[in-house]
């Protein structure tokens, strides 16, 4: 019996980039098949081939025996084909019903018909366990419902093959237990999954089989039982991957930040920080564990000046900074690695190069008075981009034209080459592959074993376990406890970040569960 897909030989050339090189891949029904590689290495690209958003420069594509062409995306969902992005096609202000019909919409005596439309919806919901509110706008729903609303959407269309790009890299744990549960449920009903990720711990929990890709080439298809995450982080790298970073007892010295009562609101005016205080002293990192949703990113964007609040202080050295601006708290020595790469860290449409000094491009060495010394910043630009392996043609390629990983590593290149001394970083490793954290693990203890003062802000406990020096758990939008790394379990923090008190906590924690 055929494959339900075959890839053979798939090629694709860009200009100065060999993206994916002579490819093949096999997807049996009801199989996960989990494409696993470095930032980088092809996997998107193989898939917008496969969906018809890139054209192969050779290579054939089979669908149950038969080869088939696919010259855009309407050909691959004539095919059963269905892709959920890495960053999500929803229209915010429409309904998750309006946003499901949209560009396939039913009409009923002239008028869309979305009472049909909800009533499949619904059917699809109970048929794979995905629950949505049909009537809900995209807008107001979490990040893991969102994604559900896609694999409806390609569902919809009738789609038994579905590709889904780094579904993983924006959702909770909790969110990413419900996922698998989802795709379970899927390929049960004889769907086909091509699961792209980095994630080595998801790929032997869920997968099939694993394909992996390294520099736009197969390096090899294997089974999890016959696999482990350091034996599939080589095959990636092509080396050995330390996975957890080695670091020694910190020495904390004076305070750098204090935050002392703060209060802040969301965008829609829900307080979402509730008093929080901590400290924070240079040379070690304190990280924030929580899950999201809880209040970490509205704080985030307090102490860096984004957002406003509504009560409480804010000191960096002994200076009141609550309503300085982002650019005067750069100015006095605060890295930002933000939440959102897209929003808040870069300029999509300009060079890399100016991505590479977008704060600092006003000041020497990079600007004499009013003029850009464009030598200057194509110099950082150039070396910035060798030393944390930014994988592009040239730094004057746009900043939207890289993958998710690689437009983290020009974020992470540009805040940790100036002289902080606080370096805060939301979810530094989203999106990256094993090779890179351990890149980015090992220059932020290098940071902190600096002098730096380090706030670590990442919903992965095994990341804030093995950075931090001390944690602090939020919940709803209160610090719960401040727990020294060393002394908690994993499963003791998991039950803080759900607002329940640990039995057995150790007595040198600091706890505020009411």
């Amino acid at each position: 019996m055929a494959p339900v897909l075959e890839l053979r030989g798939i090629t694709k050339q860009f200009p100065g980039v060999l993206a994916n090189d002579n490819v093949n891949l096999l997807l049996e029904e009801g199989e996960i098949h989990a494409l696993l590689g470095e930032n980088g290495a092809g996997k998107t690209t193989l898939m917008n081939i496969l969906y018809g958003l890139y054209k192969p420069t050779k290579g054939q594509i089979f669908v149950r025996g038969k080869e088939i062409s696919i010259h855009g995306p309407t050909d691959a969902i004539a095919q059963g084909i269905g892709m959920v992005h890495q960053h999500f096609m929803l229209v915010p202000v429409l309904t998750v019903t309006e946003n499901v019909m949209l560009g396939r919409e039913t009409l009923k005596n002239g008028f869309l018909d979305r009472r049909t439309v909800a009533r499949e919806i619904r059917e699809i919901s109970r048929k794979y366990g995905l629950n949505v509110d049909v009537k809900a706008y995209v807008k107001d729903l979490p990040v893991g419902v969102q994604q559900r609303v896609e694999i409806i959407k390609v569902l919809y269309r009738d789609a038994n093959i579905l590709i889904l790009d780094e579904p993983t890299a924006v959702l909770t744990p909790q969110e990413v237990e419900d996922l698998f549960g989802i795709l379970q449920s899927l390929v049960e009903q004889g769907i086909s999954v091509i699961f792209i990720t980095h994630k080595l711990k998801e790929v032997l929990a869920v997968a099939d089989r694993i394909t992996v890709l390294r520099r736009g080439k197969t390096v090899g298809t294997v089974k999890p039982q016959e696999s482990t995450e350091q034996s599939l982080a080589e095959l990636m790298v092509g080396r050995a991957v330390e996975l957890v970073v080695q670091k020694t007892e910190a020495a904390p010295a004076g305070p750098v930040l204090r935050v002392k009562d703060l209060v802040v609101q969301d965008d829609r005016e829900n307080i979402t920080v509730n008093g929080v205080s901590f400290v924070l002293r240079a040379g070690e990192v304190l990280g924030v564990a929580g899950v999201q949703g809880n209040g970490q990113t509205e704080l985030v964007e307090a102490l860096t000046g984004l957002r406003q609040p509504k009560a409480g202080a804010i000191t960096l050295l002994g200076q009141d900074i609550t309503n300085y601006s982002p650019r005067k708290i750069t100015e006095m020595g605060v890295g930002h690695v933000p939440e959102d790469r897209q929003r808040d860290g870069l300029v999509l449409s300009y060079p890399i190069k100016d991505n590479m000094v977008l704060n600092t491009y006003y000041q020497p060495p990079f600007a004499n008075g009013i003029v850009i010394n464009e030598a200057k910043v194509i110099e950082a630009a150039e070396a910035r981009v060798a030393e944390y392996d930014v994988r592009t043609p040239g730094i004057n390629v746009s900043a939207g034209a890289l993958s998710g990983g690689n437009q983290q590593k020009v974020i992470v290149a540009r805040e940790f080459s100036r002289p902080n001394k606080l370096l805060i970083a939301a979810q530094p490793t989203r999106g990256l592959d094993v090779g890179s954290i351990e890149y980015i693990h090992r220059r932020i203890i290098e940071q902190r074993d600096g002098g730096t003062a380090v706030l670590l802000v990442s919903t992965e406990l095994d990341e804030i376990r093995a950075l931090s020096d001390r944690i602090a758990v939020m919940f709803a939008g209160r610090i719960v406890a401040v727990v020294n790394a060393g002394q908690v379990s994993k499963e003791q923090i998991g039950l803080l970040m759900a607002g329940s008190m640990p039995d057995d906590m150790p007595a040198s924690a600091e706890v505020a569960v009411e």
